[in-house]
């Protein structure tokens, strides 16, 4: 991971065989429909601040999860320097690899991408499940995982914090499509 993360900073040149692409990847969420609050630049409204304005409105109350919850999976491209993502409604084995065939398809097929990710089961290549490591060899892709408890260390972290304190911080979305929405308009600004 360490030798993938010099040849995206450009310390290090990448033989023929190396990877030429390089993607931090990783889910954010569950992203629920709920009031998220935040801070912002605004006047305090209330009886005891200033007698003529009224008090804020409160959030509303969110008992029940009638659409459910959905997950971000994103990819932040070390290279071009470029965030992806994709609003799924679970994050299974079948999620990942959907975004993982996503994230090949931007490049030719001769070209070598690497993807950093965690230890999370869906990622992994088990005995009992080698589809992973399976499409991985089929698609010249490289897939490397950060070390255990140390998620950390993937670089798309950076990006998630960033996400949620400009994209979420202070929104009560009414749906999942006005939520996701919000998330690749100020996405596609960062990147």
């Amino acid at each position: 991971m360490e030798h993938l993360y010099a040849i995206a900073d450009g310390e290090v040149v990448p033989d023929q065989d190396e990877p030429q692409v390089i993607w931090c990847l990783d889910e954010f969420g569950p992203l629920n429909l709920m009031p998220h609050p935040g801070r912002q630049w605004a006047e305090r409204g209330g009886k005891h601040k200033d007698r003529d304005r009224e008090p804020r409105p409160r959030m509303r109350a969110t008992y029940n999860r009638y659409d459910g919850v959905r997950h971000l999976f994103a990819a932040y491209n070390l290279i071009d320097d470029k965030l992806f993502g994709h609003v799924k409604p679970r994050k299974k084995r079948v999620q990942f690899l959907e975004f993982c065939r996503y994230l090949r398809s931007l490049h030719p097929a001769e070209t070598r991408i690497a993807i950093v990710c965690d230890n999370y089961s869906p990622h992994l290549t088990t005995k009992k499940d080698t589809e992973v490591g399976d499409w991985a060899a089929a698609n010249n892709v490289e897939i490397a995982y950060t070390p255990t408890n140390s998620s950390w260390l993937n670089r798309i972290e950076t990006q998630f914090t960033a996400l949620r304190y400009f994209a979420l911080d202070g929104t009560d979305h009414p749906s999942h499509k006005a939520q996701a929405s919000l998330g690749r308009r100020k996405t596609a600004a960062c990147g």
